[in-house]
């Protein structure tokens, strides 16, 4: 049984009733707010386990929740959104978001999606290979930190994910729809130029040169791998 903390940001007041009454009943505690700056205070305030954010909202939009929240926390967001257009999902994941979901949505696969993220924020399964190490690039699975060159870098949960799962087979391509899959199994309803957008943040994290990268490699028209030739 969970009791994890869901907050929901949404001015629509029927949309936080029915994932409240749903995720209730899945043993969630579920706090509201009708906007992101009320969001912003209670998610300070409570330090919720995960974040479901909607980008159109009075006071402060989801765009801007993301922009200061992710200042100051790495805590899961997923977007909710009514909006069809492939860029707002995009902008959103490039501020910070782990992933999104387009109303209408079912409220089964909203919580699919949230025990999802939140298995990769946890680092719920501790595997022998806590410590993966490629070049001056340390990944900690026990930790869930990620080092280069002895310094500390901040990593969402996606982010994280994605670059473990290269660095513990580097040299291996792998396709977007692989590296989609480890972020949402089979229940993931996002394009795969998510990963793009996910990789594109990485770069710029972990990269000297992100526009040459030295880690992370394209291999266009399939994907991308983490370079074999950097492994000590």
């Amino acid at each position: 049984m969970s009791s994890k903390t869901v907050l929901v940001i949404d001015d629509q007041t029927h949309v936080r009733m029915l994932i409240r009454e749903y995720l209730t009943q899945e043993s969630f505690r579920v706090l509201e707010a009708d906007n992101g700056k009320n969001g912003l205070i209670l998610a300070r305030q409570e330090k919720p386990s995960i974040i479901l954010l909607d980008i159109m909202m009075p006071e402060m939009g989801g765009f801007e929740f993301i922009k200061v929240f992710r200042k100051e926390s790495k805590t899961p967001i997923i977007l909710l959104t009514a909006k069809q257009e492939e860029t707002d999902k995009v902008l959103g994941l490039e501020l910070g978001a782990d992933d999104y979901i387009t109303k209408p949505f079912s409220v089964r696969e909203l919580a699919a999606r949230i025990h999802a993220v939140m298995r990769r924020a946890e680092n719920e399964t501790v595997t022998p290979s806590d410590i993966l190490k490629a070049a001056d690039v340390v990944v900690n699975r026990r930790t869930y930190t990620v080092s280069i060159a002895g310094n500390s870098i901040t990593v969402t949960p996606s982010e994280f994910e994605l670059l473990a799962a290269m660095i513990a087979s580097p040299g291996r391509v792998f396709t977007r729809a692989q590296l989609l899959d480890r972020l949402q199994g089979t229940d993931g309803e996002s394009i795969e130029r998510t990963i793009d957008v996910h990789i594109r943040n990485l770069r710029a994290k972990i990269e000297p040169e992100p526009s040459s990268p030295r880690y992370i490699e394209t291999v266009f028209g399939v994907g991308y791998r983490f370079r074999a030739d950097d492994t000590p």
